[in-house]
């Protein structure tokens, strides 16, 4: 489903996984537009937009996040490696998930049953062509188990790669113009009646572009069906805070909508 300044419209058929790794995207819908008034199907299914694109995550782009780092790896003395890759020129980048993992707006994210302490983290997520060209973005939750990682970075991989631990969604915004530095990331946490929490950064309190982030990543992989990257993030709940089972996450992305989930 696509929606332009005419409202809601459905695509003509594509092969699973030809459409979002398109290289000519933005041209490929403003031209679609153009043509006859929209058709938008009622049935048409919510699901993450992706197709078969890997799901990567840049850490330590924002202070913010540096700082959260540092102070959850204390007890390890390994609060210095967050320091350091902030002021390093190479970017921390890893494997977040397949797309077989990822949950949609709707769905229900999990925590782990060996965390203590876990935490939802917005993001903007870039979607990237098999070239590297940046497509869009949308919203997305990057769940992470802080004390797993905190007893020992290289715990990362279980701390964030799990069942449940990526949420993307609801839209992809599509365009030819790079992202705005104002775009705003906004996140509430409801327990019940009651809202947890509440945060909002923009893209630009970012200490790194949306380019280096991309150009790195594809240095040395290819992505024969392009790839979604999570690009970091500035909004940390408190240390006191933790998540629990029937929270409701919500996180805005700019034009991208509100993504919705519920842990499970």
């Amino acid at each position: 489903m696509v929606e332009t300044e005419k409202g809601r419209f459905t695509l003509p058929a594509e092969p699973e996984g030809a459409l979002t790794s398109r290289e000519d995207l933005p041209e490929y819908l403003a031209a679609l537009s153009e043509g006859e008034a929209p058709v938008y199907r009622d049935d048409a299914a919510a699901l993450p937009p992706l197709e078969k694109q890997e799901v990567w995550a840049a850490g330590v782009t924002y202070f913010r996040s540096r700082t959260a780092r540092m102070e959850e790896s204390k007890a390890a003395s390994g609060s210095s490696f967050y320091d350091l890759v902030y002021n390093a020129e190479r970017p921390e980048l890893f494997f977040k998930a397949a797309p077989w993992r990822v949950v949609g707006s709707g769905g229900t994210v999990r925590i782990r049953r060996d965390a203590r302490w876990s935490v939802p983290e917005p993001e903007l997520v870039l979607l990237i062509s098999p070239k590297g060209r940046i497509l869009g973005y949308t919203a997305g939750n990057d769940m992470s188990s802080r004390d797993i990682e905190g007893e020992n970075p290289l715990y990362l991989p279980q701390a964030k790669v799990y069942d449940g631990s990526c949420a993307l969604g609801p839209s992809i915004v599509v365009h030819a113009q790079p992202i705005a530095p104002g775009t705003r990331i906004d996140i509430e946490i409801r327990r019940g009646a009651a809202t947890e929490f509440t945060g909002s950064t923009s893209v630009s309190e970012m200490k790194r572009d949306f380019r280096t982030l991309v150009d790195y990543l594809y240095r040395e992989t290819s992505f024969p069906n392009g790839c979604l990257l999570f690009t970091g993030t500035g909004v940390v709940p408190p240390d006191g805070f933790t998540l629990e089972p029937g929270d409701e996450i919500l996180v805005t992305v700019g034009l991208a909508g509100t993504l919705r989930n519920t842990v499970g």
